[in-house]
């Protein structure tokens, strides 16, 4: 298997993992909640390293770089929806 090959068998994989998550429905309260409390709400790698008020650097926030950013977005989404609307549990604990 050459190179291209190998690209192409990680991107086909790849694609299938975003239509399988793309696809997904949430019927289960318990998993709703569990991946709301686990897909955070904003990325938590972004940083802003200060010492006595000056800001030292600043560590971009990096989630996006994830091939699958998109999706679990959308899942955890999904997710709140779900406890919203058909639980009718209040959401704003997991923001």
């Amino acid at each position: 298997m050459d190179l291209s090959n190998k690209a192409q068998g990680h991107n086909s994989l790849l694609n299938q993992l975003r239509n399988q998550l793309d696809i997904l429905e949430i019927r289960d309260y318990k998993l709703a909640r569990l991946l709301c409390k686990i897909i955070p709400s904003h990325c938590p790698f972004e940083r802003t390293v200060s010492i006595l008020g000056r800001i030292i650097f600043r560590i971009p926030p990096l989630c996006k770089l994830n091939p699958l950013y998109e999706q679990i977005v959308s899942l955890r989404f999904k997710c709140l929806v779900y406890l919203a609307d058909e639980c009718g549990e209040d959401v704003t604990k997991y923001c």
